[in-house]
C-alpha cells in the first residue's frame, strides 16, 4: 500500500468533513494509480496513516465502493477493483446516450458568456497539458462536459454519469499518457460547434471523442494486463 498518505488533524470539524478529506485524499491515489488496481486496503491501517478514528475511513470506503473503486468483502481483505472491461463500456454508452443529446440541446441555449467559461476551461486545460499535470487535466476534463451540462440546464445529466463512470476514469487517467492533445482537441472542436449554434455537428464531435475509448482500451491493457478483470476484449455497445 502506498506510504505517503498525508495526515489529516483530529482538530477538523465533525466527522462528515473528515470523511470527505479521507475519500479525496483515497479517490485521488486510486485514480492516480498511486493504489493500483488488486492491491489491499486496510480499514485499521488507513486510519492510523491519516491519523483518524475508523468511522470516516469507513465512510470514505463506502463511498468508493459505490463508485466501483473498492470490493469490500466482510471478514476479508478490502481491494482496489480490477477494471472492468464491461464497466468501462456501459459507462461509455450511458456518456454518449446523455452527452450527445446534452451537446445537441446545449448548442441551441447556450450564449456569448457560456462560450467564454467553457474558453476558460479549455486554457487552463491546455496548462495542465503543458504541464504535464495529468490530475489537473483529467479534473479539468470533467469539469468542461460538466460545465455543458449545467449551462444548459441538464445538471441532473453528469450526476447520472458522474455515478458510473469510476471505471472508465482509471482508463482515461492512463490514457493521457498518450491521448491528452486528442481530447483537447476535441474539447476545441466541440465549443466551436456549440458557439456556432450547430447541433448535429456537436453531437457529432462528442460521440467521436467518446468512441475514442475502445482503441485506448486495446493499448492500455496490453500494457497493463494486471489492471484489468480478466475477461473478453471491448466490443461496441
Amino acid at each position: 500500500m502506498t506510504q505517503n498518505m498525508p495526515l489529516i488533524s483530529r482538530d477538523r470539524p465533525a466527522r462528515p468533513a473528515i470523511a470527505d478529506l479521507v475519500y479525496d485524499a483515497l479517490h485521488k491515489q486510486v485514480l492516480n494509480l498511486d493504489l493500483k488496481p488488486g492491491e489491499k486496503l486496510s480499514e485499521a491501517e488507513v486510519a492510523k496513516r491519516f491519523d483518524v478514528s475508523r468511522q470516516p475511513v469507513r465512510d470514505a470506503f463506502y463511498r468508493l465502493s459505490k463508485m466501483g473503486f473498492l470490493l469490500i468483502r466482510p471478514q476479508r481483505a478490502t481491494l482496489i477493483s480490477l477494471i472492468s472491461i464491461q464497466a468501462v463500456m456501459q459507462a461509455q454508452f450511458i456518456r454518449i446516450a446523455l452527452e450527445a443529446e446534452a451537446v445537441r440541446h446545449a448548442a441551441t441555449r447556450l450564449e456569448a458568456a457560456d462560450i467564454h467559461a467553457l474558453e476558460d476551461l479549455l486554457a487552463a486545460q491546455k496548462d495542465a497539458m503543458n504541464a504535464d499535470d495529468k490530475l489537473r487535466f483529467h479534473q479539468l476534463d470533467d469539469a468542461f462536459h460538466r460545465e455543458i451540462c449545467l449551462r444548459a440546464g441538464l445538471e441532473f445529466t453528469w450526476d447520472l454519469i458522474a455515478e458510473n463512470k469510476g471505471h472508465m476514469d482509471r482508463v482515461r487517467m492512463l490514457s493521457l499518457a498518450f491521448s491528452s492533445q486528442a481530447a483537447w482537441d476535441d474539447h476545441c472542436d466541440l465549443t466551436r460547434a456549440l458557439a456556432a449554434h450547430d447541433p448535429e455537428r456537436a453531437a457529432k464531435i462528442m460521440r467521436a471523442h467518446l468512441s475514442r475509448i475502445h482503441a485506448q482500451l486495446v493499448r492500455i491493457r496490453a500494457e497493463h494486463e494486471s489492471y484489468f478483470e480478466p475477461e473478453d476484449p471491448p466490443r461496441m455497445p
